[in-house]
């Protein structure tokens, strides 16, 4: 056997190996949610499959446990779908190629998928072992939560008994969430026309950022790459004058965008100016990120003497206002937890069309006035350049929950087990806690999860022996719920 398939627990690595080899990222969820239900089928579980790919199965108490309160289980099925720029791959089609690196798994040149498959491969390994002790359990596998929770909004929950929830969709081990932002989803098209010009073609790339999640890393202080890329062309453009040809950078809102490429039509007689004036921008923003993003670089590479449509002068103006006065990163910090961002936004995705500038951009709050405010500040900002802009994925704050018995349970189970106190924290990242509190009233819930670095990156990696004692965890916790 291959060391892949040596991983412990074998039952949990064997099923995350078989859900990776299953394409699923966001709004490409059929094929897995699929695979669930043949799963289900396969071994006589009551199982429910909606429109949107969710699926849900139940697998009824162990001998004892009848009396015991139900617990639901619940993850993902959907990941974020990132690569090195060098790595060939159709996410709609090929799944993942999987390699041990020490006590990492890795995914070679793209994300690893363990935000939210590790969820997935648990629960499925739970359910497989006839050997556990535990209550009635509730599995629930939802769609397209990396685009804005979309699965857990519309999820039919009604045939649920269960008031305890265990989230299994957090990346530090021994950490507990407990609360989490709230969080929407803003598309914003600012409409564009364009000239003839004549002069020398350059492709512009700004490339090597470190990127992450939008909502754990947004403190990181990590460049942007849409924000960075509009920074460069406006310090250029006061200084020469230069035509926007494209734009184009970012894969997910929910993901701080690493690379943007665009075409800049130079003065044929100019080209050394603009090679010295991006020069001059590169090594300002090298001194700026130099602790958080040591690798940023601004490519140039000189194509040929050409006559190109470019921004018309007004367009121009119209997309580096925008871009320039684009709200981007940690907004507030909470006065009430130390050190947690209460309000930020991510410009996720540009590209620039024929016909407009197009901008996705993710803004979450644990303050709900405060999301609004935001949403109103790009809508004024986008409704003054002439644009559009429309709001989705609109999702709920999970509340903290002061007399949590699911809380004192797990940290009774944790302390006995490690010969440690857990620690119980609030986050910025979405969880879909807060739509399901909303379905169930009186839910009681925690987040957990093994140790998973780089989530939303090629860097991702899950440690193999914190999978291993989390999956440990899961099972004491539910024997003990008995």
């Amino acid at each position: 056997m291959s060391s892949l398939e040596n991983l412990k627990p074998q039952n949990v690595f064997r099923y995350f190996r078989e859900i990776s080899a299953i394409p699923r990222g966001s709004y490409h969820t059929k094929a897995i949610s699929d695979y669930l239900v043949n799963f289900a089928k396969e071994h006589g579980f009551e199982h429910y499959q909606d429109s949107d790919h969710n699926v849900i199965i139940i697998k009824e108490a162990s001998a004892g446990y009848e009396a015991s309160d139900p617990v639901i289980i619940q993850g993902h099925m959907d990941m974020v779908c990132e690569k090195e720029e060098d790595r060939d791959i159709d996410f709609e089609t090929e799944g993942l190629d999987l390699y041990l690196d020490g006590d990492f798994l890795k995914a070679r040149g793209t994300t690893l998928g363990g935000d939210d498959g590790i969820a997935v491969a648990y629960a499925l390994a739970v359910l497989d072992d006839d050997s556990l002790l535990h209550p009635r359990l509730e599995v629930v596998i939802t769609s397209d939560e990396e685009v804005g929770l979309l699965g857990a909004k519309s999820v039919d929950l009604s045939m649920l008994q269960g008031h305890f929830l265990l989230n299994i969709d957090s990346d530090i081990e021994g950490h507990f969430l407990t609360s989490c932002a709230g969080g929407l989803s803003a598309r914003i098209h600012i409409p564009v026309a364009y000239q003839k010009a004549e002069g020398t073609l350059v492709l512009l790339r700004l490339h090597g950022l470190l990127g992450g999640h939008s909502g754990s890393e947004i403190d990181k202080e990590h460049a942007n790459a849409v924000i960075e890329m509009g920074r460069i062309i406006k310090y250029v453009e006061t200084r020469m004058q230069i035509g926007v040809v494209s734009l184009e950078g970012g894969l997910k809102d929910n993901a701080i965008p690493r690379e943007v490429t665009g075409k800049i039509l130079v003065p044929s007689d100019q080209t050394n100016e603009f090679l010295q004036y991006i020069s001059e921008i590169t090594q300002i923003l090298q001194k700026e990120f130099a602790v958080s993003d040591p690798k940023l670089s601004v490519h140039t590479e000189i194509l040929n003497e050409t006559e190109e449509e470019i921004l018309s002068a007004v367009s121009m103006q119209k997309v580096l206002f925008f871009l320039r006065n684009l709200p981007n990163g940690v907004m507030h910090m909470s006065t009430n937890i130390h050190g947690l961002v209460e309000t930020s936004l991510n410009a996720g995705i540009l590209k620039l069309s024929k016909k407009d500038l197009f901008v996705s951009v993710s803004v979450r709050s644990s303050v709900g006035s405060r999301k609004e405010d935001l949403a109103e500040k790009l809508t004024y900002l986008t409704e003054f350049l002439g644009g559009e802009i429309s709001i989705d994925g609109d999702y709920p704050a999970w509340e903290y929950c002061a007399d949590s018995v699911l809380r004192n349970q797990v940290a009774g189970v944790y302390r006995e087990m490690f010969g440690k106190e857990p620690v119980f924290e609030a986050i910025h990242a979405g969880l879909e806690c807060g739509m399901f509190a909303d379905k169930i009233k009186g839910l009681d819930a925690v987040s957990f999860g093994p140790d998973n670095f780089d989530i939303h990156t090629p860097k991702e990696r899950l440690s193999i022996s914190s999978a291993e004692r989390v999956y440990r965890f899961l099972t004491e916790l539910l024997r003990s719920m008995k």
